[in-house]
């Protein structure tokens, strides 16, 4: 169900003057309605409860041993550790600005853990999760935001795009990319990421209608975190996102974005639909941004503390924990060693921040064209002779 917005929860709230109500013409009073987001509660996938109970879905099944049980533990843990690592070194001021993925690690871990090697993943600038599933080294998401480098990583080696900052645009990259692979015959998969407010942009809408009318091997999956920086989803659709789909032709599933065993399972199941050429999916992981949009954001100004605290309930790495300790799958021993293998993976990433080399200072005009060009040469010599006044004005 769609939490609503701080101010719908005032407007309903007694205590307060009593006014008379002016009667709506019907035209106002059909664009006032709200999006019907409580009668799709029922289609909602979900497999681990918040209290952490298996339940089955007549859809979605799926079989873990109890490794990859702990395995996806393992990784919800260790991500959130970076995350809050990283949240820490801005607050520091070593990074310029960090976007944390807090109480979305079952939406990235489950859905990153579908993935065979040979899909192709398209990021925002949020999918540390998906990153840690790739094989990228933490570290390596931290260049860009400290700004030492344009992005950290080769996207070939890990099959992982560089971050990408445009609001939407990987979409049409994820939907091109697909329509290449389904040229050359090969039977992977591409996923493209992106949040609820992406959704609103026109980008998103061209890759639907491409994906669809060329029948491309892509996943669209939609984190629907309910807040596209300060404007609640309420504000930007009136049906529920997962059924935008249905417009362009293609399904549409909405599944329980905390519960990591139903996003693995979901998103599994739509990566397979894609590789036996049955086209796009929208997925609609809903979940909830626990912090903020970014460290330059202040999340208490637009929305109560009991809609966190609500959130908080349904954590996902917790109720997994519950599960696996439930069940007789983990005991203490391992999760102690998981909690001292995150202590050390942050220790380590603060250490390799805080001796990132600084960039060339010339590097900038490198690869800008393949075979150089005589404008990017004036400019490259027009830098250098500003760089060498300093070391000048120095010696004077």
């Amino acid at each position: 169900m769609t939490v609503e917005s701080t101010a719908a929860r005032k407007n309903t709230r007694g205590g307060g003057k009593r006014t008379t109500a002016k009667k709506a013409s019907p035209a106002k009073a059909k664009a006032a309605a709200p999006a019907p987001a409580e009668a799709e509660q029922d289609q909602l996938v979900q497999l681990l409860t918040p209290e952490g109970k298996r339940v089955e879905h007549p859809e979605y099944a799926i079989d873990l041993s109890d490794g990859e049980l702990r395995g996806l533990y393992r990784d919800m843990v260790l991500t959130r550790r970076f995350d809050a690592e990283a949240t820490t070194l801005q607050r520091q001021g070593e990074l310029g600005l960090w976007a944390s993925l807090l109480g979305q690690e079952a939406a990235q871990i489950g859905s990153g853990r579908a993935l065979r090697d040979d899909d192709y993943v398209f990021p925002t600038y949020r999918e540390h999760g998906v990153a840690w599933c790739r094989g990228v080294d933490p570290t390596n998401l931290l260049g860009m935001f400290r700004g030492v480098n344009n992005g950290g990583w080769d996207p070939n080696s890990n099959n992982f795009h560089l971050y990408t900052i445009v609001i939407g645009s990987q979409a049409l990259h994820a939907t091109g990319y697909a329509m290449g692979v389904q040229k050359d015959g090969a039977d992977s998969a591409v996923i493209a990421y992106f949040g609820d407010g992406a959704s609103s942009q026109g980008d998103v809408a061209e890759s639907f209608t491409f994906s669809a009318v060329y029948n491309a091997p892509v996943v669209f999956f939609c984190q629907n975190n309910q807040w596209a920086i300060s404007e609640p989803t309420e504000k930007q659709t009136r049906v529920p996102l997962y059924q935008r789909a249905r417009g362009y032709g293609f399904p549409g599933v909405r599944v329980d974005g905390n519960d990591v065993l139903a996003c693995l399972a979901v998103t599994r199941a739509a990566l397979e639909r894609a590789r036996a050429g049955e086209g796009p999916t929208l997925v609609e992981a809903f979940t909830y941004r626990m912090g903020a949009h970014t460290t330059s954001d202040d999340p208490t100004r637009y929305r109560a503390d009991e809609e966190r605290e609500a959130w908080e309930a349904k954590d996902p790495i917790l109720r997994l924990r519950t599960y696996l300790e439930t069940e007789g799958i983990a005991d203490q021993a391992y999760l102690d060693s998981v909690e001292e293998e995150s202590e050390t993976l942050g220790k380590r990433v603060r250490e390799v921040v805080r001796t990132m080399p600084d960039p060339d200072t010339m590097a900038i005009f490198e690869n800008v064209y393949a075979d150089g060009h005589a404008l990017v040469d004036e400019e490259r010599a027009q830098f250098a002779a500003y760089q060498a006044s300093f070391a000048d004005a120095e010696e004077n």
